[in-house]
């Protein structure tokens, strides 16, 4: 069973304006990821830094509805020494501060995937920087793999 990390971005998705082809692309695969974890097909991990991100979402209803879908998630884990250093690191390296903490939380995890629709996030994590070793995709990507 695939273990998955979800960022802000692709959790948000969710409750993003479809109005736009993109994300209304992206809502529907993420959907279906929630199917999936539901489902017991798919285990969601997430992280204290997840929370704290969520929380510092000014729209109060959209806020709510994140942090609820935290319930879904079979474990939740805190920084510890060695992620605090790599996402260090990989914020160095370029990641934006809060994609590095998530990248370090999910490799410390040792997921499988980490989901996001950040474009900018996608870009430095195909480049290799920092050596991820996990694979960072979009979550039409990860449904395109998971059902291949």
């Amino acid at each position: 069973m695939a273990r998955i990390y979800l960022d802000v971005c692709a959790l948000n998705r969710l409750m993003d304006d479809p109005s736009q082809e993109r994300i209304a692309l992206e809502a529907d695969a993420m959907e279906t990821v929630f199917r999936l974890i539901k489902a017991g097909r798919v285990t969601w991990i997430a992280s204290s830094i997840l929370e704290t991100e969520l929380r510092k979402d000014p729209q109060m209803l959209r806020r709510e509805d994140a942090l609820a879908m935290l319930t879904y998630a079979a474990e939740s884990h805190i920084p510890d020494k060695w992620a605090a250093e790599r996402a260090k690191l990989l914020h160095r390296l370029g990641y934006g501060a809060f994609d590095a903490l998530h990248l370090a939380m999910a490799e410390r995890a040792k997921v499988d995937f980490l989901l996001t629709t950040d474009d900018r996030f996608l870009r430095r994590a195909r480049r290799n920087l920092g050596a991820p070793s996990i694979r960072v995709v979009n979550p039409l990507d990860y449904l395109r793999e998971a059902t291949a």
